[in-house]
């Protein structure tokens, strides 16, 4: 029931007022559209240097605020979003000090912007398991691999969590897939020899 609730209000969260869609102006766009990262440089040289990726230090404030402001010109900026959702489990606050948003919100201007940006998906679904959110997670991470079906680092992800979830036969469907396509990690099949349903 807890689980439900917090769902719901993330729910609630990602579609309020508060949340406002993101708003396409210059410099700024889709972080992975060419075109719109030529105007990228204007914004990383100064709000998101490897100081604030690292949560070290702010430039032009808190960390939160520059983050934000990255996020708030490319809203699909992965490692903005990645750096945004270290914060707020540092912090213990889904709107870290400074951000003008929740991480929530910040996840659902990516998605309404782009839908279709697996990286977003995949980085979601982590931030979600880091939450205890395993459904929530699971949706996200599915939803990666979809849209990205040769990319072995989304299967494998969703690999541990089947794991996580002891669903065994999607565990290893995943794993299968991950490795097929390359990933160099044994981590998940070695998890699912040491519980004994790994078959070659």
């Amino acid at each position: 029931m807890k689980t439900l609730l917090v769902l719901l209000s993330l729910c609630a969260a990602a579609h309020a007022d508060d949340c406002p869609d993101y708003i396409k102006h210059s410099p700024g766009g889709d972080y992975n559209n060419a075109e719109d990262r030529q105007g990228l440089a204007a914004v990383e040289n100064y709000h998101f240097t490897p100081d604030v990726e690292r949560l070290i230090r702010g430039v032009s404030g808190l960390v939160g605020a520059d983050i934000g402001y990255t996020l708030e010109h490319f809203p699909n900026h992965s490692r903005a979003l990645a750096a945004i959702s270290r914060l707020a489990l540092r912090e213990k606050n889904s709107k870290p000090r400074g951000a003008h948003y929740t991480v929530e919100c910040y996840f659902a201007r990516a998605l309404r912007f782009r839908p279709d940006d697996a990286n977003v998906r995949s980085l979601y679904g982590g931030y979600l398991l880091a939450l205890g959110q395993t459904d929530g997670a699971l949706e996200q991470l599915q939803q990666a691999a979809q849209l990205e079906p040769d990319n072995p680092t989304s299967h494998y992800n969703l690999g541990l969590l089947y794991l996580k979830k002891k669903d065994f036969d999607s565990a290893r469907a995943s794993a299968r897939k991950a490795y097929n396509l390359g990933f160099p990690l044994p981590g998940l099949r070695n998890k699912l020899t040491a519980a004994g349903e790994w078959r070659e």
